[in-house]
């Protein structure tokens, strides 16, 4: 699959070309029959971008090396010598102590498909070891992010930016009247507007079983048909899948494919129940996977 070229301003840029490699590849019982991959840098290099460690956030996951190389079959020397052909390509970096990996190129092929998969990442973020190449991770995250527009940047900064506790300063009996004068006030003076449907966070459904891609695809769904997923919205999804024999995920694979605005037992009394879930897919960007990050 070729994709279009993308215009850069002084001159069209072509898009690399990806091939789809499932993630389960790695312990599929056929392939682990085949002859195992010698230890070298370009073997490391295909595990570390497909292999069964990596997750939502592109290049950066926890994975220690001797868990890495009893996985390929290979002696933790052989492994340190292939990963040191990649580290000095700046291909990868690593911190072995906190088993933390990152891949700095790989955002560049595999970007978030929508603000809400950035959103999504945050519960995977909180999972990875503390340490100062996580933290540089994250700096390099954020530059790739605003750059792909101001709405993804801003759902980067909802997702990632904690906010500053405030000082805690107990105001004068005084100040605090004049506050509660002001603010009634203020109320009388306009009525407070009525407030937008608000969508359930992506969390609340990686929770109930949803990868961060599906997730984040189901809500970019309703908000598109104007039928965002309110809390009342989810608890209607959630029952009406339970009384239809379907788990939440299934439910809203099929709304996503029918184009639904929701999900009621009645569409589905024909059927059975879908197969759970979604596998694990990794892109594998042909014309790159052995480039070194720039």
């Amino acid at each position: 699959m070729k994709t279009p070229a993308v215009e850069t301003g002084k001159a069209t840029r072509a898009q690399g070309r990806y091939r789809k490699v499932e993630v389960r590849t790695w312990g599929d019982e056929k392939f682990r029959a085949l002859s195992s991959i010698p230890p070298c840098g370009q073997g490391l290099w295909l595990f570390l971008i497909t292999g069964p460690h990596t997750g939502p956030i592109p290049g950066l996951f926890r994975a220690g090396r001797a868990a890495m190389a009893e996985e390929l079959g290979w002696d933790v020397e052989a492994f340190d010598k292939a990963f040191q052909e990649a580290f000095q390509q700046g291909m990868v970096k690593a911190d072995f102590k906190a088993r933390v990996m990152w891949l700095p190129s790989a955002i560049r092929h595999n970007r978030p498909e929508s603000p809400n998969v950035v959103r999504s990442w945050a519960a995977e973020f909180d999972l990875i070891p503390e340490c100062d190449l996580k933290r540089e991770a994250l700096e390099s995250l954020r530059a790739s992010i605003h750059a792909l527009g101001e709405a993804f940047g801003k759902a980067f900064e909802e997702a990632f930016t904690k906010p500053s506790p405030k000082p805690s300063v107990k105001p004068s009996p005084k100040a605090m009247a004049n506050q509660e004068q002001e603010q009634e006030q203020e109320k009388k003076k306009r009525a407070k507007p009525r407030a937008a449907p608000v969508s359930i966070p992506v969390e609340a459904l990686i929770e109930a079983g949803f990868d961060g891609q599906t997730a984040a695809d189901f809500l970019d769904h309703k908000a598109q048909l104007k039928a965002p997923l309110t809390e009342r919205a989810w608890a209607d999804h959630c029952r009406e899948a339970t009384k239809a024999g379907w788990t939440p995920l299934q439910a809203a694979e099929k709304v996503m494919a029918k184009g639904w605005k929701g999900f009621e037992a009645k569409y589905v009394a024909d059927e059975h129940a879908a197969t759970a879930g979604r596998t694990g897919i990794a892109l594998l960007d042909t014309d790159h996977v052995f480039e070194a990050a720039r």
